[in-house]
């Protein structure tokens, strides 16, 4: 037989989670008009991923290949290519000719943004990833990439002086 005790316990908790329960029976419905106004989402959400640029417009990722080292779902492929003279995308001695992340494996960790010495990726406020076709989920480095800050050209292109200029 149950003591007394443990029968009130119990009461006690069936009240507590009843009153829980009419407490959001009564309270009114909170309704999303998605899509007709898009949800606002805290600043630590994790949407899809940005490549940022520098305040001149350049590429601030110098393909260091850290963020691909630390994914753990293996999603993010990086192609390396040494900037010149004639034709600069980043700030560093090499930019990432091509960035690919696979969205099909993705788990949004966030480990590739901690990982990222220079801020180059960070988590977007994106949400609408969802597709019925798998292969439009690899999205690549163009469609990633933040805009153009005003002025800015996103490449520095040098030009060799000329004999005609005295040099």
């Amino acid at each position: 037989m149950a003591n007394l005790s443990d029968v009130l316990e119990s009461a006690a908790a069936i009240a507590k989670g009843m009153t829980v329960t009419f407490k959001e029976m009564m309270s009114p419905a909170l309704t999303e008009e998605y899509p007709d106004v898009l949800p606002r989402f805290e600043e630590r959400y994790r949407g899809a991923h940005v490549l940022q640029r520098d305040e001149n417009g350049l590429e601030k990722c110098v393909a260091c290949f850290l963020c691909a080292a630390a994914c753990p779902a293996d999603c993010i492929y990086i192609e390396a290519a040494e900037n010149t003279d004639q034709l600069r995308m980043s700030g560093g001695e090499r930019y990432a000719k091509v960035y690919n992340i696979d969205y099909n494996r993705c788990i949004f960790c966030g480990y590739c943004v901690e990982a990222c010495p220079t801020d180059a990726i960070t988590h977007g406020h994106g949400f609408e990833l969802a597709s019925y076709d798998t292969a439009s989920l690899i999205i690549r480095k163009e469609q990633m990439l933040a805009p153009l800050p005003p002025g800015a050209s996103g490449e520095v292109s040098v030009t060799a002086p000329t004999a005609a200029d005295g040099h």
